[in-house]
């Protein structure tokens, strides 16, 4: 029998050696675990690592720093959960959690999964309106959340929940600093079965209403093991991942996979996001392996990197995929490649470039240990683009969600043959896999298929491009015609100078048929909470042809330049 202890040691084995970790990798055999008592406890316990700082919170604003050992942790977390059962919170229940990088947050969601309680994590940036979802759908029983976030609740009629503040306590809210008086040892109710339900996960909703992804205590714990071995952590680590709470990424990396290691998460607080008071921490405090979205990498960069002087030895970015500009600067003046990796909230990290492999620039890498990954077309046949899915049956992944549960609680969309995830890839002869965009993003012109991702990529070239987002806008002639709606960096005229100096920029890198023809430039994109850019918004904006919207700018249209050099098929 596989067991979690026998995977992370072989996985950490060969952490960079990716043949063999795929070819011998097995995921530990589904029987009941329960990963904050029978990994985080034990790892408490070890002589190695109990004394090892589990988490490390600087907080810029204050100047002051947290650390707690992984004994520490396992203890508060076992008072907390004593205090959650003194509520009357049982097995199977459900939390929202709403905190933002405080140790509360690490406490609640150990000692959730000790009880067997369901956590539903939540951004603090929600309204009242999203709350009152998240409470509905989400079947909450308890609410734990920050001092700021209880206003939010007066409107909701949530009354009949388990209310927890963080904080001043407030009326009708417990303090959650009562959980101090609590025990010290924990008794769980009973085993932990591999499939009882741990995470509810709303989507960010880039086309629809958010889904509710549910994970087992299996699927996060278990599966993150993946993603331990895309970043390349080992015990004694420090590693820091730069993510908000209430979204998938901020559990990947600022909870499971660097304590699958038994490394520190690190983290730092900033009251307004500070490039180069972060890379100083980052040096001063020995961080050694960073995870980054690429709207922080393409901030890094505009920095003098070379000056400063850092402990790293694995750099990673995920999120969306990172441009190959931010990725030869970061190379020049560290003399370390970023490592791109791929997955979802559906899913751990199912695919990336891992320590040791040969890394293809621009590409997201290869299917990780323990993920049987095929790029399929709309039947489902094998293909060298199409969807990235996943085999399920006898080769499903451990981290890939239960499923989507709907209002009856029934669970879709991780049945039947294959997992499709709605992402669309190009996979060359070495299995490599390069981003080309969401099924329902791509399109086609001139019976061309166009990948917006591939052109915004070019856009952000551009020193004026702050931000872009490319979309078909309808043609009598071609079906559809690339247009780009574009935020300018602070200080650029929306000017027809500018305009110029973009398009001129785009007939350089993009061949004609994927040329875009039109530019907008806005003063906002629209967004979800999480910050992806809903492009199904502007996809409408371009249908409808509506003039009138508050997200409107200035047009342009590559026609109204003659100066631009025409090509054969456009004289």
């Amino acid at each position: 029998m596989t067991t979690f202890q026998d995977a992370r040691a072989f996985l950490l084995k060969h952490r960079t050696d990716y043949e063999t970790a795929v070819k011998d990798f097995r995921w530990p055999d589904p029987v009941p675990f329960n990963w904050a008592l029978d990994w985080f406890d034990v790892l408490a316990k070890d002589a190695d690592a109990a004394d090892r700082p589990a988490l490390w919170i600087v907080d810029a604003a204050q100047d002051k720093q947290t650390k707690l050992s992984f004994a520490a942790l396992s203890q508060r977390s076992n008072q907390v959960a004593n205090f959650l059962r003194a509520q009357g919170l049982r097995r199977g229940d459900h939390l929202l959690l709403l905190l933002g990088n405080v140790v509360p947050l690490w406490e609640t969601m150990l000692a959730a999964i000790k009880l067997g309680v369901v956590v539903i994590p939540a951004t603090t940036l929600l309204t009242a309106e999203e709350l009152r979802d998240r409470l509905d759908r989400g079947k909450a029983r308890a609410v734990v959340a920050a001092q700021d976030q209880v206003a939010k609740f007066a409107s909701l009629g949530a009354g009949n929940i388990v209310r927890i503040v963080v904080g001043t306590a407030s009326e009708g809210w417990l303090a959650y600093d009562e959980a101090a008086k609590a025990p010290e040892s924990f008794a769980p109710d009973g085993p932990t079965n591999a499939d009882d339900p741990m995470l509810l996960y709303f989507t960010s909703g880039t086309t629809a209403k958010p889904k509710l992804v549910r994970h087992s205590q299996r699927s996060y714990p278990v599966g993150h093991l993946s993603t331990m071995y895309w970043i390349g952590l080992k015990p004694g680590d420090v590693h820091l991942n730069i993510s908000s709470p209430g979204w998938a990424k901020h559990a990947w990396s600022c909870f499971f996979a660097p304590w699958n290691a038994g490394a520190t998460v690190f983290v730092v607080n900033q009251p307004r996001f500070d490039a180069k008071a972060l890379l100083a921490t980052i040096g001063r405090c020995g961080v050694t392996t960073l995870c980054a979205p690429p709207t922080v990498w393409r901030l890094f960069i505009q920095e003098n990197l070379a000056a400063f002087k850092v402990s790293l030895r694995e750099v990673c970015g995920a999120g969306e995929p990172l441009n190959p500009e931010v990725i030869d600067q970061v190379q020049a003046a560290w003399g370390l490649t970023i490592r791109d990796g791929y997955g979802q909230t559906e899913t751990t990290a199912l695919a990336g470039n891992s320590p040791g492999q040969k890394i293809k620039i621009g590409s997201m890498g290869r299917p990780l240990p323990g993920y049987r990954v095929q790029v399929s077309d709309a039947d489902g046949n094998p293909a060298k683009e199409g969807e990235v899915t996943l085999k399920l049956g006898a080769d499903r992944p451990a981290g890939l969600m239960q499923g989507y549960q709907g209002d009856d609680g029934r669970l879709s969309g991780a049945e039947g043959e294959l997992y499709r995830s709605g992402d669309v890839v190009f996979a060359d002869e070495d299995g490599y896999l390069t981003f080309v965009g969401r099924s329902d993003d791509v399109f086609k012109s001139s019976d061309y298929r166009i990948s917006p991702f591939e052109l915004e990529s070019v856009l952000l070239e551009h020193e004026l491009v702050a931000e872009a987002a490319v979309v078909p806008s309808p043609d009598p002639i071609r079906l559809a015609i690339p247009k780009a709606y574009v935020l300018l960096t602070a200080g650029a005229e929306r000017s027809r100078e500018t305009a110029l100096s973009i398009f001129q920029h785009l007939h350089t890198r993009l061949a004609p048929f994927k040329r875009i023809r039109r530019v907008e430039f806005v003063t906002e994109l629209p967004k979800t909470i999480s910050g992806k850019i809903r492009r199904v918004q502007l996809r409408r904006l371009e249908r409808d042809d509506d003039r009138n919207d508050s997200l409107r700018g200035r047009e342009f249209r590559e026609e109204d330049f003659p100066e631009l050099p025409k090509t054969r098929s456009e004289t």
